[in-house]
């Protein structure tokens, strides 16, 4: 393939910001998440930054079109030029169809969406098993990764406490937001032929030896068709 452009689609809690990173490893691509690089934006004080800071300010969503922008700022530049990782954006049918036309202006396109598939239970299990350093922000999960000792952070000894984005009720309402805004978009990108399922279950290794798997299939299909 001669560029490799990645948006990851998922639930919250799906693995998508640990699998990014790993693709950014295996493949030496930029890795945009979609907040981080509208804070940069902001900060550096661009056109669109300037335009995202009025909105940011009074409150209000930043339009689909000045986010797309700053995205296309990223995507056609040096950095970009062999492809790019993108977290966090699209989240609705018509970012993506913005986000599909403003490729198209720059003669690319989307290579492949991966769709970690996680179910809304383990999502409950990930996210509301974590507890957070209420002193300096370190993560520890009551299964994966529990503190020696309950509740009190390993590093620092401060109290670890249940952020509000990890209580079961808010998760939830992550999670409806995702079915109802977010999931049209599976049917979106398969109808354009480029959606990829992986299994988001498994340890991460398994998840990321599999995302390997199909972009490998993809590369070698390509391959054949040339």
């Amino acid at each position: 393939m001669p560029e490799l452009n990645l948006v990851l689609l998922g639930p919250p809690g799906s693995g998508k910001g640990t699998q990014g990173e790993r693709l950014q490893e295996d493949h030496r691509l930029p890795y945009y998440a979609t907040g981080d690089i509208l804070r940069a934006a902001v900060k550096d004080e661009t056109a669109l930054g300037k335009t995202a800071k009025r909105y940011m300010d009074a409150g209000d969503l930043v339009p689909d079109e000045v986010i797309v922008g700053v995205i296309a700022e990223r995507i056609d530049s040096t950095e970009a030029r062999d492809g790019f990782i993108l977290d966090g954006f699209p989240r609705t049918t018509p970012q993506a169809e913005a986000l599909d036309a403003k490729l198209k202006e720059l003669g690319r396109a989307v290579t492949a969406v991966l769709l970690i598939d996680v179910s809304d239970a383990e999502v409950v299990r990930r996210l509301g098993g974590r507890r957070t350093c209420a002193d300096n922000g370190h993560v520890f999960h009551v299964e994966f990764n529990p503190p020696e000792r309950e509740g009190v952070c390993d590093i620092d000894g401060s109290e670890l406490i249940v952020r509000d984005d990890d209580k079961p009720e808010v998760i939830r309402r992550r999670l409806d937001t995702y079915h109802e805004k977010t999931e049209p978009l599976v049917d979106h990108y398969d109808q354009l032929g480029v959606l990829r399922r992986i299994a988001g279950e498994t340890a991460p290794d398994e998840v990321a030896e599999e995302i390997r798997r199909t972009l490998a299939t993809m590369r070698l299909e390509q391959d054949e068709a040339v």
